[in-house]
């Protein structure tokens, strides 16, 4: 057997294993993020709430309670967090918001929200209103290539 294909063959053998490493790590984190949405939708609560801010910041920075810092792997102190900061009551506290729906809450309105611990899953507007994204302001080079267009005549891109 010639040089290369023991190289090939060992390639290969890494690539197998690191395959099936991947896979063993992804089957259990799956079942561990089933077991984190029961608990979620087992403790989860509907809520009115004032939206003061919302804002993407390190865990550290987000005011949470210090047992929330403390559970919290330290590779994930790290991270931004989507955190809203709202009114509920006479209260104002910092929560959680899940990323799926950071983008979608209105700053300053009083929202629906259903809570499960400091971890915000859903927002509704009042009265059983749908919340309407935001529109998302164009960059600068969007903006350009509009004026370009417009002036060469051509239809702008949306």
């Amino acid at each position: 057997m010639s040089t290369g294909w023991i190289v090939f063959i060992v390639v290969m053998v890494i690539l197998a294993v690191i395959t099936g490493v991947l896979i063993f790590l992804g089957k259990r984190y799956q079942k561990k993020n089933e077991e984190q949405q029961e608990q979620i939708e087992a403790a989860k609560q509907t809520v009115t709430m004032f939206v003061i801010s919302k804002k993407r910041m390190k865990l550290n920075e987000a005011g949470l309670p210090a047992q929330v810092t403390a559970s919290t792997p330290k590779l994930m102190r790290r991270s931004k967090l989507p955190i809203l900061k709202v009114k509920i009551g006479p209260q104002i506290m910092n929560l959680v918001c899940d990323a799926k729906i950071f983008d979608s809450v209105p700053e300053k309105k009083e929202v629906k929200a259903t809570v499960s611990g400091i971890y915000v899953t859903e927002v509704k507007g009042l009265r059983g209103k749908p919340v309407v994204k935001e529109a998302k302001k164009k960059g600068f080079f969007a903006r350009a290539l509009a004026a370009a267009q417009e002036k060469a005549g051509a239809k702008p891109v949306k």
